[in-house]
């Protein structure tokens, strides 16, 4: 069974005045473009009033940009956010660079504000380190000041005696100080509660530094309920980008009992944020050794399933027949593999979240059962070196873009901030070539063309096309010319000139 298709909101908001953009470049030609009601209303050569098969009165009151031949291209969609942990993440002090957890709290100690409050870093990686974290390294540096410090993949969180106490972790669940999985995901969504003037002002900002990356939407897969979004609303906080917002099973009743349906308007939180798909976990992470796969991790085990089939197949058919899509975070491909099995067996579409790893005997399945691959680019180059222990009895299954891409299968790119920075530049320049640093491409049989990576980062939009929503993106040059010219490094860094969301600049510089 296929979700009903999305209802219209009840109560449409006010399209925003007309903007016509002059002299831009569209597909290697240069032409004026139309935006008003919402959509791309005319593309043509100098567009006047009186233009043929332009309605009289079209562009009467609007804004007119000269381009100066920007290059015009769709939106970008970052297909899987966090959105209030990116926005924590954002504030917090970042430990990507320490190889121990020595290190950790030597980074910590440095960059934390005087005083006595909660300690927050984030993006530590041990899947390499040659000791495992512990709360008598943080104890030992902090005391009686509570710290908590987030793993990259938002997987782990690691806390001293201090913080355990100040967020009621038991001593028997996490003797270490380790936490993995949900009780971690729980715990960092309590640090990232820093109360809601401060926290919803943080979310907006975010979503302003995202439309300056050329962002006009995200699928905001955050651990939190839809009426959140109202409460922004109703604070005179709104979003400078588009929203999907996720439901967790956790809301999952509220949101039926309310007869939402993915695609709706989300009460009272305005026109730009919608109702979601349905997130469901079926495993891990690879940094945390938990992802579920075929082959044993070199300390023994197949990672963790967390959904099993009878608790997922349930949970599928519940949503789907209500109107609702789903999106299943599978990372190992045994738990992509059981990801496929359910949406086989409930007979709905949906995605799969990661796919970092797929039998290939699988790949094609994706095509198959109209199931989405939903990646992030950017995990590849970040996870080379962990995948190469940890997965070295399936590291050639890892990351199959190419090979989705060639067996059908539409691919939708991300970034899952704060995994990796909410910038789709980075996501495509790590998808077109599969390093970041000076080594070769990692398994370049898998690199995505840029023809097939830009159009994955704009949700599927190829150009812009009159009837379409005016979504829109004006960058310096054309991407394909940038990446000859400069390499994976220089697409990172597109420069984006404006941002415009149902034709409303939500960014612009320089025009």
């Amino acid at each position: 069974m296929n979700p009903a298709p999305a209802r219209p909101p009840a109560e449409p908001a006010p399209a925003a005045p007309p903007v016509l953009l002059r002299r831009v470049r569209r597909e290697g030609r240069v032409c004026d473009v139309l935006l008003a009601g919402g959509r791309v209303r005319a593309l043509g050569q100098d567009l006047r009033a009186g233009a043929p098969g332009l309605d009289p009165g079209a562009l009467a009151g609007a804004e007119v940009v000269d381009a100066d031949g920007a290059v015009l291209l769709p939106g970008l969609v970052d297909s899987h956010v966090h959105l209030t942990q990116w926005a924590a993440a954002r504030r917090r002090i970042d430990v990507l660079a320490a190889a121990s957890p020595a290190e950790v709290a030597d980074l910590l100690a440095a960059r934390a504000p005087a005083g006595d409050d909660l300690v927050v870093g984030h993006g530590f990686r041990d899947a390499l380190w040659s000791e495992p974290p512990h709360r008598d390294v943080l104890d030992a540096r902090f005391g009686q000041r509570p710290v908590l410090v987030v793993s990259a993949d938002l997987h782990a969180a690691w806390v001293n005696s201090a913080a355990a106490r100040r967020f009621g972790v038991p001593p028997e669940q996490a003797p270490d100080g380790l936490l993995r999985e949900a009780a971690a995901m729980q715990l960092a969504a309590a640090a990232a509660d820093v109360g809601a003037e401060t926290g919803d002002r943080w979310v907006a900002e975010a979503t302003r530094a995202a439309a300056a990356r050329g962002v006009t939407g995200i699928v905001d897969l955050e651990y939190a309920p839809l009426g959140t979004w109202a409460r922004r609303a109703a604070a005179g906080l709104h979003p400078a980008l588009r929203v999907s917002a996720g439901v967790w099973p956790d809301w999952l009743e509220e949101a039926l009992d309310a007869g939402l349906r993915t695609g709706d308007a989300v009460p009272g939180a305005g026109e730009r944020v919608r109702v979601g798909p349905v997130k469901l976990v079926v495993d891990g992470s690879l940094g945390t050794r938990t992802a579920y796969c075929r082959h044993v991790y070199p300390e023994g085990g197949h990672g963790v399933l967390r959904l099993p089939p009878e608790q997922l197949e349930p949970v599928l058919r519940r949503a789907t027949s209500h109107g609702l899509q789903v999106a299943v975070h599978a990372i190992g491909d045994a738990a992509v593999a059981v990801a496929l099995d359910g949406f086989a067996a409930v007979g709905c579409t949906g995605s799969i979240e990661h796919a970092q790893q797929v039998a290939p005997a699988d790949i094609a399945r994706f095509a198959a059962l109209d199931v989405v691959a939903s990646i992030q680019p950017r995990h590849v180059v970040d996870d080379r070196d962990v995948l190469e222990v940890h997965w070295a009895d399936g590291a050639e299954d890892a990351y199959p873009y190419a090979s989705l891409h060639a067996a059908g299968a539409r691919l939708r790119l991300g970034s899952d901030a704060p995994v990796a920075a909410l910038d789709p530049w980075d996501a495509i320049a790590s998808a077109v070539h599969r390093s970041v640093d000076e080594r070769p491409a990692w398994r370049p049989q898998e690199q995505l063309p840029l023809e097939v990576a830009l159009p994955a980062a704009c949700a599927g939009r190829t150009g812009v096309r009159v009837g379409d929503d005016a979504d829109v993106v004006l960058v310096e040059d054309e991407p394909a010319a940038v990446l000859a010219r400069g390499g994976a490094d220089a697409l990172r860094r597109t420069g984006v000139l404006a941002t415009l969301v149902g034709g409303e600049f939500t960014f612009r510089s320089g025009l």
